[in-house]
């Protein structure tokens, strides 16, 4: 990258052209090099063959080529997000955004003809043939047409290459923000194959790898963006106007070269806590891949062991970077800013720390292709289990359920979990900074929060995650709790306004959190499901067309389709709860007796479902709750009845907790309507009262003159 930043005198007057990171390019190569010797040190491709059945050996070609074609493809695609997400939150409208998206849109391109090399040479690995051979394109063809793992990967190509043209035609935060979710897509899918497409505890292993896929790509990813932003020249005006005079002096250039240097020092500010939960979900996601691929403390020792410690060490190093980036960098870079040679200043700055950042990340990206390619000391293999709840969930029957077990029984989900822990997090450091500020923030807001986030953890990973997989008497309990119990909890905890009061807004033109909540509040679309009458359609109606479509089949046989079940259900039910009882601001809520009248009819439609269901004869997902050959409980249409009766029976808890609030805040209206009154008329000595006695005094008076 060519730097056209202001020269820097020297003291005896020669300019002084800041120094250029040229070495910021050995990233890449050393995570090439690293990726290689891994593999040759771990044995990765020794015996792979053999495990193939015979195949013969592809050549030197694909041995060497796929690691450095999959660490190429993971660059790129990381490189891709981070300057997506950088372009909706880090950067004000601009020149520094308009940067960005196009670094996207060229990542992208790499990434789609990275990816193209990695699918011919893994299809080459897996098959044995050298793609020399004649026969080799008549075979990738049916790989990519007939085999689920081929259409995968072709999906993949198909979403770089969208990724591309669109991050190239978009503009401004939304645009990208909107963008940034086709990368996302493709790390989902990318995280059922590998280990964990055959791992044992597969819920657990395809969860954690998308936590650490996503993890590592935004900051991988967001470290690129900042080269992009810091190292580049003319990032522009932090406050987004013109400046007339550079733009009549200096060829056109309409933005200040002092204000480069702010755009740079903010973007990497406000990316520290992005890099800190990534680093925390890169952590959490290693620890859960080594916990079901590892039986003892001796399996450090092997291959698979050794690099795993070697990408520990290195995770440790990136920690204490971070860390020492945020104390002391993150300072300096706000001070030396908006001074004479503020871009130059930061670059020189910034370009050394960042450098080794990115050559240890560039290393533990290599460390973890090759990891991913290294036997585990315990196989992948799925064990060998005939029964038929294996054969449909991938994972053994559980015990028979008590009221003990649905508190002890668990199947962790990696992402869900991460994100009940994350927003107890966020939200108990919102409630500090106003304490520490002086603010008072009510102590039942906080305690309903935390009661959210907790019940929504054990709702996700506990008992009801467990049973509600094989029986639906026990999905049921986990629907009812997510949409009516756990959306009341976060309602009551006020989060919208808490985010209000503890997140400053930005002044730059930039979207934050703060922004980006603001304007989904007030969108049209926004706006529109807040409404207590759509908001009430969805809840009830979407029962309907859950139920009785292949949505809940869909949501029962795939991973993806279970987590959107759970987003949609809380989501449903925080829309509604909100248009009732919401403290935040948004929809325009109807006075209370209608809210009264809105939740009765609502329960009234939701109890005629738990009554169908109750009464019903047909089981929904026959081959599924049919065919799950469990020795315990109810026959499968039975328990379905059971469900319905949960349905009804637990629902009615939630909606006299929803009639009790709106009741209470009926009441607390009323009272506060009244106390303003009496403030008013001690103001005013009750001018209204007079003015209102002297009105029917007038009237009477007119009523008692005699006919004229």
């Amino acid at each position: 990258m060519t730097s056209t930043a202001p020269a820097v005198s020297r003291p005896g007057g020669t300019p002084s052209v800041p120094p250029r990171p040229w070495w910021l390019v050995a990233a890449g190569p050393a995570a090439v090099l690293v990726a290689v010797v891994a593999v040759l040190l771990g044995g990765a491709y020794s015996g792979a063959f053999q495990a193939l059945g015979g195949f013969s050996d592809p050549g030197a070609l694909v041995r060497y080529g796929l690691p450095v074609a999959t660490v190429l493809t993971e660059l790129a695609v990381a490189v891709t997000l981070g300057s997506l997400v950088a372009a909706a939150c880090l950067v004000p409208p601009g020149r520094a955004q308009s940067r960005l998206l196009g670094a996207a849109g060229a990542a992208a391109t790499v990434w789609a003809i990275a990816a193209v090399v990695q699918l011919v040479l893994r299809y080459a690995n897996i098959s044995g043939t050298s793609p020399a051979s004649p026969a080799f394109g008549q075979g990738l063809a049916q790989f990519v047409t007939d085999l689920d793992l081929g259409k995968l990967y072709l999906g993949i190509i198909v979403v770089a290459a969208v990724t591309s043209a669109v991050a190239m035609a978009v503009r401004g935060p939304v645009g990208a923000m909107w963008t940034a979710l086709l990368p996302l897509a493709a790390l989902a899918a990318q995280s059922t194959t590998g280990h964990a497409a055959g791992a044992a505890d597969h819920q657990v292993a395809v969860g954690a790898m998308l936590l650490h896929l996503v993890g590592a790509a935004l900051w991988v990813g967001g470290l690129g963006a900042l080269l992009v932003v810091v190292l580049a020249p003319g990032d522009g005006r932090s406050d987004g106007r013109s400046d007339g005079r550079s733009a009549g002096k200096g060829g056109g250039r309409d933005e200040r070269p002092s204000d480069d240097g702010r755009v740079a020092a903010s973007a990497v500010a406000r990316f520290s806590p992005v890099a800190g939960w990534c680093f925390a979900a890169v952590g959490v996601s290693g620890v859960l891949n080594a916990w079901i691929r590892m039986e003892s403390v001796g399996d450090l020792l092997t291959p698979y062991g050794t690099l795993l410690l070697v990408k520990v060490v290195l995770m440790v190093g990136l920690g204490g970077l971070g860390f020492a980036h945020r104390l002391w960098i993150v300072d300096r870079l706000g001070r030396v800013a908006g001074g004479p040679g503020g871009a130059s200043a930061v670059r020189r700055l910034f370009w050394r720390l960042l450098a080794v950042e990115l050559l240890l990340i560039g290393a533990v990206s290599g460390v973890a292709v090759a990891l991913g390619s290294t036997a585990p000391p315990v196989p992948d293999e799925v064990p060998v289990d005939v029964s038929p709840a294996y054969q449909l969930t991938g994972e053994a029957l559980p015990p028979e359920p008590d009221l003990a077990r649905w508190f002890t029984e668990w199947s962790l989900e990696p992402m869900l979990a991460f994100a009940c822990v994350a927003g107890l997090v966020v939200y108990l450091r919102w409630a500090r900074r106003l304490a520490r500020r002086g603010d008072r923030w009510p102590l039942g807001r906080t305690v309903s929060w935390c009661l959210g986030m907790v019940v929504m953890f054990w709702t996700t990973s506990g008992g009801p995650a467990v049973y509600g997989h094989v029986i639906f008497s026990g999905h049921m309990v986990q629907h009812m709790t997510l949409a009516m119990l756990v959306p009341l909890f976060l309602v009551l905890a006020a989060p919208v306004t808490l985010l209000l009061r503890a997140i400053p807004a930005r002044k730059d033109g930039s979207r934050g959190p703060r922004e980006w909540v603001l304007g989904l509040v007030h969108s049209r679309v926004g706006q529109f499901f807040a409404r207590p009458v759509v908001a009430a359609v969805l809840f009830a109606g979407g029962m309907i067309a859950f139920y009785y479509t292949p949505a809940f089949e869909f949501a029962l046989t795939n991973h993806a389709g279970h987590v959107w079940m759970i987003v949609h259900f809380t989501l449903v039910g925080y829309l509604f709860a909100n248009a009732l009882v919401g403290i935040d601001p948004g929809p325009s809520r109807p006075p209370f007796p209608q809210r009264l009248l809105l939740l009765f009819a609502t329960m009234a439609f939701h109890a005629f479902f738990g009554v169908v269901l109750t009464s019903g004869e047909s089981l929904l997902v026959a081959d599924w709750f049919g065919n799950m050959g469990r020795p315990w409980g109810l026959p499968a249409i039975e328990d379905q009845q059971r469900g319905g009766g949960v349905a009804w029976g637990i629902g009615e808890l939630p909606t006299l907790a929803l009639a009790i609030a709106v009741a209470v805040q009926w009441t607390t209206s009323d009272e506060r309507e009244a106390r303003r009154r009496d403030r008013q008329a001690d103001r005013d000595g009750d001018a209204e009262l007079h003015a209102y006695n002297d009105m029917l005094t007038k009237i009477a008076e007119r009523d008692e003159r005699p006919p004229s």
